[in-house]
């Protein structure tokens, strides 16, 4: 029974190690920022809405130079603000892996916090836009979408959401 558990111990502490050296070989030649995902453009899902935007309620081509050139000018306006969000949570990070420390911690978050009002209100300023160069009849069939959407959502969480504990 001894050399069980003394063979456990030597085989946990051999992964343990080889982690620990595989982890401090990728971190030094990982680059400081994590490159990003070939498709995220940092709207998030707003963003992906928006190609299925112009298909559903059939955009005119006035109506689709219109839609790019307020994504462009708003992703200009974001661009900064995702980077800075990105940049704490990077900065977050090491007080989760590392030594922690709650007032470095609070202060980060309250940065965070900030950047993610000024995220929520340049997302709806761009919705906002956005909604403005439908048509009267467009705009019925989007508030239609968003609906569907919406029970959609509710349907799912539903599902999704767990059973009480029986006593």
């Amino acid at each position: 029974m001894k050399l069980i558990r003394f063979r456990l111990v030597i085989a946990a502490l051999a992964v343990l190690l080889g982690s620990a050296i595989a982890r401090s070989q990728t971190t030094a030649d990982a680059p400081a920022t994590p490159p990003a995902h070939a498709h995220h453009h940092g709207y998030g899902m707003e963003f992906h809405r928006m190609g299925f935007f112009g298909k559903d309620l059939n955009l005119t081509d006035d109506q689709r130079t219109q839609v790019k050139a307020i994504m462009q000018k708003e992703h200009t306006a974001m661009k900064p603000l995702f980077q800075q969000s990105h940049q704490i949570e990077l900065q977050l990070r090491q007080y989760s892996e590392g030594t922690y420390d709650e007032a470095k911690v609070r202060t980060l978050a309250a940065q965070k916090s900030q950047a993610e009002v000024e995220l929520t209100v340049a997302r709806t300023r761009l919705q906002s836009e956005l909604f403005q160069l439908l048509t009267p009849d467009q705009q019925a069939k989007q508030k239609e979408m968003e609906a569907a959407r919406e029970a959609r959502m509710q349907q799912h969480m539903q599902k999704a959401a767990p059973a009480p504990p029986s006593e």
